[in-house]
């Protein structure tokens, strides 16, 4: 869900040819020091500076231990990681999407964590972050930053328009975007055509994508399409911006936010950083954060997303061990508030919710909304799902193709991902 990675991409796959090598190699001298590679998935440009500083931090701390570190783009990682670890040459820690986790479990590339030195304060943890780590009993991530999807909005805007309040319902938004027209002359909302963006108006109708328990596909149901309905809706009227179906309709975005031209976005807490570079929020106090609006059902909720810490199954012992001492480091409360701190992310374990942590006024508001994230099913397949209406949304959005048609093909696709699932 991060701009800028296309242009690391071509550096990226040459640096990977010469590090994805795991526990096989890179183990240096019999009596020397053990080298572990680590693939990083974070912001190359925002994020990714911190990682490498905290990662030399435990170099010096831990002088038999060197890391390899990798930033590898975020939309390349899942698939280039599958590829390494099925030929036996993963790094021995990935920065996995809270979604990756089960999926690689499942193949048997991550090693269970549980009683390990990698997972001793697991107390610390939000229960339910802790959760979304586990496949079939085990333990296969330490939860790193979470996220979740917010309603951000320019309060200034809001206020030029008599709004003193963040719009509750999908409907209220509608009614806030014409008044900002009509007061302020900027668009109000706009919204994207992307499936993960697109979850929160299912959840406001009570159902989801499938029905993990049921094993039932229920992207097409009824409540479904009126969740799709209601999305829909809000690319046309006044003041809503009309769909974006380009390749760069995230940046396109995300620009027209922070410099004012839009009114309110739904976004996450990993662009808390690029919004106080923009001109709309050199005041960061003019940042909105509310929770999602609801819909029909009365009831509000976002993705849960994040990522955790995981280590190779392929590594020998010596760099496992060695793993899981940097995973503990990297996921411990005065790493977390260190990252929270510089990258405005957001941590894992309350103990790293420092006063100065949550000074970030950024950081408090995305907390603030935490409760209404909705954890996603234990389906080693669940994060695949979004691929087919990422396809099919934008065409909807754009009106090149009918809703009913493009749930149609949406469940079509999904019956391939989830063969055991009924419609």
């Amino acid at each position: 869900m991060r701009r800028g990675i296309a242009a690391t991409a071509l550096v990226a796959s040459l640096a990977l040819a010469a590090t994805a090598c795991g526990g096989d190699s890179d183990s240096g001298e019999a009596d020397g020091p053990v080298t572990i590679t680590w693939w990083d998935t974070s912001n190359a440009t925002n994020e990714a500076p911190v990682y490498k500083a905290l990662a030399k931090e435990f170099e010096k701390a831990n002088p038999g231990i060197k890391v390899k570190y990798v930033n590898v783009p975020f939309d390349q990682a899942q698939n280039k990681f599958d590829t390494a670890a099925g030929s036996k040459g993963a790094p021995d820690i990935l920065r996995s999407e809270v979604g990756w986790t089960p999926a690689f479990a499942k193949k048997s590339y991550l090693l269970p964590l549980d009683g390990t030195e990698a997972l001793a304060d697991q107390s610390k943890f939000q229960a339910s972050l802790i959760e979304q780590a586990k496949y079939e009993g085990k333990t296969y991530g330490v939860p790193l930053v979470t996220d979740t999807l917010a309603l951000v909005y320019n309060k200034e805007l809001f206020e030029k328009a008599g709004i003193s309040e963040a719009p509750k319902t999908w409907a209220d938004l509608k009614k806030a975007a014409a008044t900002i027209k009509d007061k302020t002359g900027v668009d109000g909302y706009w919204g994207s055509t992307q499936a993960y963006y697109a979850q929160s108006f299912l959840y406001g109708e009570g159902t989801d994508t499938v029905d993990a328990d049921a094993k039932k596909i229920t992207v097409a149901s009824a409540e479904a399409k009126k969740g799709y309905e209601t999305w829909q809706g809000l690319f046309d009227g006044k003041g809503l911006h009309k769909a974006d179906t380009t390749a760069d309709a995230y940046a396109h975005i995300q620009d027209a936010f922070v410099s004012g031209k839009v009114a309110a976005i739904v976004q996450g807490p990993w662009e808390i950083t690029n919004f106080y570079k923009g001109s709309a929020f050199k005041d960061k106090a003019n940042l909105g954060i509310a929770t999602v609006p609801a819909g029909s059902s009365g009831k509000a909720g976002a993705p849960t997303g994040g990522h955790n810490l995981s280590v190779y199954a392929g590594s020998d012992k010596a760099h496992q061990e060695a793993s899981l001492k940097f995973v503990k480091f990297m996921t411990s409360a005065k790493s977390q508030e260190t990252i929270a701190l510089k990258n405005s992310t957001l941590p894992t374990r309350d103990d790293a919710y420092t006063a100065e942590v949550k000074a970030d006024p950024g950081i408090a508001g995305y907390q603030g909304v935490l409760s209404a994230a909705q954890p996603r099913p234990a389906l080693p397949e669940y994060s695949s799902l979004w691929g087919p209406l990422d396809t099919e949304l934008p065409k909807i959005a754009g009106g090149k193709e009918s809703l009913d048609k493009g749930l149609s093909n949406a469940e079509t696709a999904i019956a391939k991902l989830v063969p055991d699932f009924s419609k």
